[in-house]
């Protein structure tokens, strides 16, 4: 008789199907949870390098437009007018906290004599930054080099930094100044911030280059600062 159960109860259970999708879920949700989760962190991840690339476009394109009109019909760049554009890139990027987790540089690559010049150069003449990270990385990769005369009150504006092969990226294709005229040359540098933590995709380093050659005809001799004055965003300040 419990033979006869016991064989009774093993064909029942080999034909019961209650509970099998159950089962079957409670197998499978880890991995499809798994594979969902990288493939929102990838798209994430395509998606930030995106915004880097278009706020570093549309960051050079500003640099290399504005200005004040002056007396003489030369475009006058001010303090004023470099905060601006950074500060546009900032907004442009609180979604992603682009200026508490990157760094901004942008300079002035010129190819215009100056008064202590006899011939035009390959020059960074001046560079403004943004930006609360610093060290390798982050910091542009000019900006030890850039040089000031003694008494300046401004460390990244006198007579720069001379590249007498343009500024090449890490080895890329060298980008040149025309003669006469200036390149508006912009590094961003952004540490990526994970949504499900490091688990699945650990934060990296992500670093866009951008540059537009300057659109009007610009007064290359310094940066302006009329009064009321601006504070310059120099390089020496790591601010958010």
């Amino acid at each position: 008789m419990i033979e006869r159960n016991v064989r009774k109860f093993a064909v029942r259970f080999c034909h019961d199907r209650a509970g099998l999708a159950l089962l079957e879920f409670a197998l499978s949700a880890p991995i499809v949870l798994l594979v969902g989760c990288y493939g929102v962190e990838l798209a994430n991840l395509a998606i930030v390098h995106l915004r880097v690339s278009q706020i570093a476009l549309n960051l050079a394109d500003n640099a290399s437009r504005v200005g004040a009109y002056s007396n003489l019909a030369t475009q006058q760049l001010r303090e004023v007018d470099v905060n601006d554009i950074l500060q546009a890139a900032r907004y442009q990027g609180a979604g992603i906290s682009l200026t508490t987790n990157g760094r901004i540089t942008v300079s002035s690559l010129e190819n215009v004599a100056q008064s202590y010049d006899t011939q035009p150069v390959q020059r960074i003449h001046w560079q403004r930054c943004i930006g609360a990270k610093s060290g390798a990385g982050f910091d542009g990769q000019f900006k030890a080099n850039v040089t000031s005369t003694a008494g300046s009150t401004d460390a990244m504006t006198d007579k720069g930094y001379d590249l007498p092969l343009g500024i090449s990226d890490n080895g890329s294709t060298p980008i040149m100044a025309p003669g006469g005229a200036g390149v508006m040359y912009v590094e961003l540098n952004y540490r990526t911030q994970p949504l499900f933590g490091t688990w699945l995709a650990p934060p990296q380093t992500i670093h866009y280059i951008a540059s537009f050659v300057v659109r009007d005809r610009r007064d290359y001799s310094q940066v302006f600062n009329p009064t009321p004055t601006s504070t310059p965003s120099t390089c020496n300040l790591y601010t958010p």
